[in-house]
This record gives structure tokens, C-alpha cells and sequence, in this order.
């Protein structure tokens, strides 16, 4: 595509995103699809320079800027979770950013240089654990020991004085640069147990000031001694030299029917404390029980008069407990509500798909257990020149005012038809497995998702239904799979769980797998209402669900992975169910997917039981193969090496050529073990043909053509091979860090959707974009 081609269609996706809302502009042809918000975002910050500028994170390693006052976003991905956010105070353009390392953009977050680490000592990039976390071994001095980036922070008065919180093998501290990022100096210790709220360079004096769990610090030493009392819960600070005023939270109690001890506030950078908690009796309604808690503020720099508060559980009236946001106009000294929520959505608010399901699930369920629910603010952000623009995120959405508090808007999903159908602006921080195509109609698309459960389009994905209608409330989170039969229009089988996130190690670690809940719904109206059907079941985390095509229409022959539990079959059309695990070893077999040649064999894959790097005991992960429909289980010998075997796919044209998915485990030298496989004789032997990449989870044959082969992980890479899996290249334009697996696009053989672990679906140029920028434009060594 020509430049002219790419400023075309440029400007005409900006003009659809200032008129209607939507996705920002990206640099290449890739689009992110889905309905919007849906996880965990964190850490807004809003630009001193203009306050339509935002910053912000989620959980999954992504990372979203606004040009527009969040009317669109664009992603981009730095490999790891946002730590922080600094402004350049003289130039807009020139943006910081930190997560385990620090990086810098001077295009108003465009394109970003890594500056510390120092790329030019050494430094070299792994992925290692589970996650494929990154990690740098670098030769520069001052990252020796640092393992994370706490929080940044520039000088006011001197943009090259950069002060960095950091965490790692020699404890934690603070560094600091003065020439803007190029050599580094130790400048002070903090507590290895503090919990770090605030960094921050006084525009007077230049002193920097850390807020942390434990009271206020300077870089020179503490302030106020280590309380003995209750922890802070949260810290932020406005203004400057004799003017500086300082909020802090910590758990509150109730005294003599009076809140104490909550809501803090200092003039003398932390020495002394004004407990300014009575200030919100008159907004209580009741007194007693657990008082709320008030984790996040936020304070207007230029008007530290200003400040908002996050609380939860505050009883305002009679009904239900409220979570939302506070706000003060004269030092906490009073507070009004400007936002509450209960079991509806704030009455001052422009509202998504996620109150509308939210309000929904607590009206049908009558109590706190579903899906989605109105959370407390996990982090508030004011503007620093304007205390009219305020930010709040939550464990599903983000949300904002312009005008103090009066007015909110939710600002993940844009409404495309009435309550019903929604498209994101861009803020996607969903999970997803499947991208899935009604064989009857070609304008019909579902994603499969975790947290948020079954989205379909009516519209070729331009937008987004909600579609678990008669799901079982504990079944909701989690769509991992469906089946459509090819031959009756409207019939969709799906997989359902309560657990989300399968097969990550987190997930088994913190709930047995006895304890899981889930099962199979069928749908007869193609996914707008569905009816459970899982007879012979007793509830199980359903991760695959696999239909035998051969089977007849009416008794379809269906088989189901429960994790934990083993196969389940049915041939009555997926009415009932009875679990076939002769031969599969240990006492809760984690299965996982399920792959069948055109000849009736099935192959199952059983994630392993263990991110510790061993090797050669009962937590293996494991390949299994039947001939008889599931009755019987032989194992199938895995690669030398490898235990985390996570997907299987099998050439059309040739039932004994196997292409195996595999995780790395963890060694002294790095993950081994992982990367992509291929058997020529049904799994007696293997060999490798991708190994740089040790956390591949799935690879795909495309339907129409088995010489092409895509495969995707969690080490910001998709890859495309042209000769039946021989060679792979890296699909360009693609880059988030977490991926799951890539579909071809059933309508359109030049395109591809790629699944992704907390960035929803990408839908992109199978050949990939030869012109697409990256994010990241330091070329740094990678781990081989």
C-alpha cells in the first residue's frame, strides 16, 4: 500500500473517531474488535499540557493512550504492566513511561526508546516463566538488581532530572538521573515492605517527595517515622513548596458512632496530620458495622483545593451499600458524593454495555455473585491544570467527568444500536479463545471470552452483542469454546466455566479443580438464548468442545474436555453426557483441547500440573490418542524436554503429520522445552522447528489451504508458514504481548483474527503489514 494509500485511510478512520467515537487510528491495518472494556485498568494520567491526553494500563501488559478526551484509543505494548506515567513539563510531545523498565517517546506516544536499561550495555531481553515474562540482563551499573520500575517522576524546573522508585535483588530505592536518562546515582532507600503511592519532584524546590505505605519520605531520608499504627491505604499531593497539600487513607473505625482515622490530610509534607474523616458525617446514613474503605485519591496540581476519593461500602441511605467517588472543594474540610453505585449504575452517568449488564445480573440474581458488578475506583486521576477533568478505573471500565463530578461518562464502548449492540473505543482488556463463524451467515461472528462470557455480531464484527442469555450464573464468566453444526442453522453447542484464565498455573494453584463449576448450554436460535444440557456433568470447567462431523444431524456425536476431570461424550446430540478417561493418568487429568483427523482418531492434549521447571513426574502435561471414540486413551510420547504440550493441530491432507504448541519450563538457561513441533509418523517422533519462541499456545492449519500454518504466544509475536510448518516468519503489525491463537477469517482469505490473553481479538492482513511501525524502536538483543 502506497503512503498516500495509508494517510487516506488514516484520516478518514480519525474523521469517524471525532464524529462517532471509537477505536484511535492506528499506523497500520490492523483493527482491534470487540465490544470494549470488559478487565482491570489502571494508573490513568492526564497530561499537564492538554488534558485531552491520557495515559493509562491495564493487567494485561497493555497500554492505551487518548489524543481526543477518550472518545478513541490506541494501543500499544511495551511487554510488560504499567508502573507510571511522567510528562515532560516544557515539551507535550515527549512522554515516560515505566513498567520493569523505562521508556521514553518524543512523538506524543507514537513510537517508543527504551533509556534504562542502557540498550547500548549489553542489555539483552528474556521471557521466562509462565507468563513469558520479560526480563533484562544488562551490563549497565545502576539496573544491576532492579527488577521492576515502581514509579517515574520528572523535575518541573529541570526536564532532564528524572527520579525513578525501583524494586529488585538490593531492595528498594530511589534513582536518579540528571541528564535525562543516560547514567543513573542511588539516592535513597525505602522499605522493602512499603507499598509505593507517590513520586514526586516539588516544582518549587525540587525535593522529591515518596508517599508509601508506611508515611512520607524525602530522597534524603524519612520525614515521618514508620507508623505504628494502620497502614496508608492510598497517597496524593497538589500543589507546591509552602502550598503543597498532601491526602492520604488508611483504614477507617467508627468512634463513638463517628468515622475516624479515614481520610488524612497534610500542609507540612507529612509531619503532622488533620483527620478530616468527620467531614463526611453528613453524607452517612448509618453508623456501625465495617466502616468503608476509601482506596484512591486524587488531587488537582494547580488546585490542591481539589481533590476526589474513591470509597466502597459507604451507607448513604437505606438500600444497598455504595461504592464511588468523593469530592472536596476546601482541603477535605467537606465532601460531596459526585458518583454512587449499588446495585445500579450512577444516575449521572452515560452508561455501557457493562452497567446494563451489570444492573441485569444483580436483578436476576439478587446477590453478589456474577459476572460483573459495579466496582470501587481502583485508581482516580485528575487533570493537573484543569479539576473539572477526573479519570476512574475499575475492574471493568473506565470512566470520566469534565465538569467536577456533575456529569460521568463511561468511555471503553461506544452504543452502536440502543442498549443492545456496542463497539469499543479502543480500551479492550479481555481475554478471549475463539473467534467463531455461523456457517449460515456470513454477518454472524462470536468471540468466546473470559470474564465477560459469549459476544456475537449480527454486523461482520462493526459490533458487539452480549449472548449468555440462560447461562447458570456461576457458568457466566467464562465462554471457552463453541461449536456451530454445519448442517442445522441455529444450533451452537458451548463450554462454559466459572474459573477463568485456564490453563494458567494461577488458576489450579488458588482453587482445586474438585471445587470448579461449569458445564455444556445448547443454543437452538444461534446464541441469543441458550438452555443447559449437561446430563451425566456434575459441573466442571468445560475448555473444549469438539463435534465428530461424521456423526448423524439430530444425534450428533460431541466430545468435551473438563478440566480435571477428563472426556466427556455424548451422541445424543449433546443432551447427556458420561466421561470417558480409561487410560488417562492422575487423579485430575487437566484437559485441555481436543483435535480429531478427518478419520475419526482424537488426540488429547492435558496441560501440565506445574510452572516449576521439573520434568519427568505426575505433573507433566501429556499427549494422549484414541482410536475407538474416546473409550480408550494411549499416551503419546512428547518431544525430549518438553512437558507443557497447550495445542495440537493436524494436517488435513495427512492424518500422521502433527503439529504440536508447546510451553517452555523454566531452567537456569532460560525456558526450554517450548516452541512449535512436528511429527511425521502420528507423535513416535518430533522435531523442532521454532524455538525462539518458547510459549507458543496454539498453532492453526488454515481450512483452505493445509500448507499455510499460523501459531501465536505470549512473546508479542504471530508467525505464518507457507510450507506445511518448515519455516516461520513473524506476521507484521501485530504486538501484543499476551496471544492466543490465529483464525482465519472465515469470509475473507486475506485476513486473519487473532485471539489474544487480555487485548480482545485483532483482526489483520494474513501476510501481515510489510509497513507497519512498531511501538518499540530500540532494537535490543533477544535471548536465543
Amino acid at each position: 500500500m502506497s503512503r498516500f494509500r495509508y494517510l487516506g485511510a488514516f484520516l478518514a478512520c480519525l474523521l469517524i473517531a471525532q464524529t462517532a467515537g471509537g477505536p484511535a487510528p492506528r499506523f497500520d491495518r490492523w483493527r482491534i474488535v470487540g465490544p470494549g472494556g470488559g478487565g482491570t485498568m489502571i494508573r490513568p494520567a492526564v497530561s499537564p499540557h492538554d488534558p485531552n491526553v491520557v495515559i493509562e494500563g491495564c493487567d494485561m501488559t497493555g497500554m492505551y493512550v487518548t489524543l481526543d478526551g477518550a472518545r478513541s484509543w490506541r494501543n500499544f505494548n511495551l511487554r510488560a504492566v504499567l508502573t507510571g506515567v511522567a510528562y515532560d513539563p516544557q515539551n507535550a510531545d515527549v512522554i515516560y513511561v515505566s513498567n520493569n523498565a523505562v521508556w521514553k517517546s518524543t512523538d506524543r506516544a507514537r513510537s517508543w526508546s527504551l533509556i534504562f536499561p542502557n540498550p547500548a550495555k549489553h542489555t539483552v531481553e528474556h521471557m521466562r516463566g509462565d507468563h513469558a515474562s520479560q526480563v533484562y540482563t544488562t551490563e549497565d551499573p545502576a539496573y544491576q538488581g532492579v527488577r521492576g520500575i515502581d514509579a517515574i517522576a520528572v523535575d518541573p524546573r529541570n526536564p532532564q532530572s528524572i527520579s525513578l522508585a525501583v524494586g529488585g535483588r538490593q531492595g528498594r530505592g530511589l534513582l536518579q538521573s540528571t541528564d535525562g536518562g543516560k547514567s543513573w546515582r542511588r539516592a535513597g532507600e525505602l522499605d522493602r515492605d512499603d507499598v509505593l503511592f507517590l513520586l514526586r519532584v516539588d516544582k518549587i524546590s525540587s525535593q522529591v517527595l515518596v508517599g508509601t505505605s508506611s508515611g512520607l519520605r524525602t530522597a534524603a531520608g524519612m520525614i515521618q517515622p514508620r507508623t505504628s499504627g494502620p497502614e496508608y491505604l492510598s497517597m496524593a499531593a497538589g500543589g507546591a513548596g509552602n502550598g503543597l497539600v498532601v491526602y492520604a487513607t488508611r483504614e477507617a473505625t467508627w468512634k463513638e458512632s463517628r468515622l475516624t482515622g479515614a481520610i488524612l490530610v497534610s500542609k507540612d509534607k507529612g509531619k503532622t496530620w488533620e483527620d478530616r474523616s468527620a467531614a463526611i458525617a453528613p453524607l452517612v446514613k448509618a453508623t456501625g458495622g465495617d466502616p468503608p474503605r476509601f482506596e484512591s485519591v486524587t488531587v488537582c496540581d494547580s488546585r490542591p483545593e481539589v481533590a476526589y476519593l474513591g470509597f466502597r461500602g459507604l451507607r448513604l441511605d437505606d438500600g444497598p451499600l455504595y461504592n464511588g467517588v468523593l469530592k472536596t472543594t476546601d482541603q477535605g474540610q467537606s465532601w460531596a458524593v459526585v458518583r454512587k453505585e449499588s446495585d445500579r449504575p450512577a444516575g449521572n452517568s452515560r452508561l455501557t454495555w457493562v452497567e446494563y449488564r451489570a444492573a441485569s445480573d444483580w436483578k436476576k440474581q439478587k446477590r453478589e455473585d456474577y459476572s460483573v458488578w459495579f466496582d470501587a475506583p481502583v485508581n482516580l486521576a485528575v487533570a493537573p491544570g484543569n479539576p473539572d477533568v477526573c479519570y476512574g478505573t475499575d475492574l471493568f471500565r473506565t470512566y470520566r467527568t469534565t465538569d467536577g463530578g456533575k456529569n460521568w461518562e463511561t468511555v471503553n464502548s461506544v452504543p452502536v444500536k440502543g442498549q443492545e449492540s456496542w463497539t469499543t473505543r479502543g480500551l479492550d482488556v479481555t481475554t478471549c479463545y475463539g473467534v467463531h463463524f455461523d456457517p449460515f451467515d456470513k454477518s454472524r461472528l462470536y468471540i468466546s471470552y473470559t470474564d465477560i462470557g459469549l459476544f456475537r455480531s449480527e454486523d461482520r464484527g462493526k459490533s458487539w452483542i452480549g449472548s449468555t442469555e440462560g447461562i447458570p450464573r456461576e457458568w457466566r464468566n467464562t465462554t471457552y469454546w463453541i461449536e456451530l453444526d454445519p448442517k442445522v442453522k441455529g444450533l451452537i453447542w458451548g463450554a462454559f466455566g466459572a474459573n477463568h484464565d485456564l490453563p494458567r498455573p494461577k488458576m489450579w494453584r488458588q482453587t482445586d479443580p474438585a471445587q470448579y463449576k461449569g458445564g455444556i448450554a445448547t443454543s437452538k436460535d444461534g446464541g441469543a438464548s441458550w438452555e443447559v444440557t449437561d446430563r451425566g456433568i456434575n459441573q466442571s470447567d468445560i475448555t473444549h468442545i469438539l463435534l465428530d462431523p461424521a456423526s448423524p444431524v439430530g444425534s450428533r456425536t460431541l466430545y468435551a474436555c473438563g478440566f480435571g476431570d477428563g472426556v466427556f461424550k455424548s451422541t445424543d446430540n449433546g443432551r447427556s453426557w458420561t466421561l470417558k478417561r480409561q487410560g488417562l493418568a492422575g487423579r485430575q487429568p487437566f484437559a485441555w483441547r481436543l483435535a480429531r483427523t478427518r478419520d475419526g482418531i482424537l488426540y488429547l492434549v492435558v496441560a501440565r500440573r506445574s510452572d516449576k521447571g521439573e520434568i519427568g513426574n505426575d505433573h507433566d502435561g501429556t499427549l494422549y490418542r484414541s482410536t475407538d471414540g474416546a473409550e480408550h486413551w494411549e499416551r503419546v510420547a512428547l518431544p525430549q524436554g518438553t512437558n507443557g504440550p497447550n495445542g495440537l493441530a493436524i494436517d488435513s491432507r495427512d492424518n500422521r503429520r502433527l503439529y504440536l504448541a508447546a510451553w517452555g519450563r523454566a531452567t537456569p538457561e532460560g525456558d526450554q522445552g517450548g516452541g512449535i513441533f512436528i511429527s511425521n509418523d502420528g507423535g513416535k517422533s518430533w522435531r523442532q522447528v521454532l524455538g525462539d519462541d518458547q510459549h507458543i499456545y496454539d498453532v492453526t492449519v488454515d481450512p483452505r489451504n493445509p500448507d499455510l500454518l499460523y501459531a501465536c504466544g505470549f512473546q508479542h509475536s504471530a508467525y505464518r508458514s507457507a510450507d506445511r510448518g518448515e519455516t516461520w516468519s513473524r506476521i507484521k503489525g501485530y504486538n501484543f504481548k499476551w496471544g492466543h491463537r490465529v483464525i482465519p477469517d472465515a469470509n475473507d482469505p486475506a485476513m486473519i483474527y487473532i485471539t489474544t490473553f487480555g487485548g480482545s481479538v485483532w483482526h489483520g492482513p494474513a501476510l501481515g503489514d510489510p509497513e507497519a511501525p512498531e511501538d518499540i524502536k530500540t532494537v535490543v538483543r533477544k535471548e536465543r
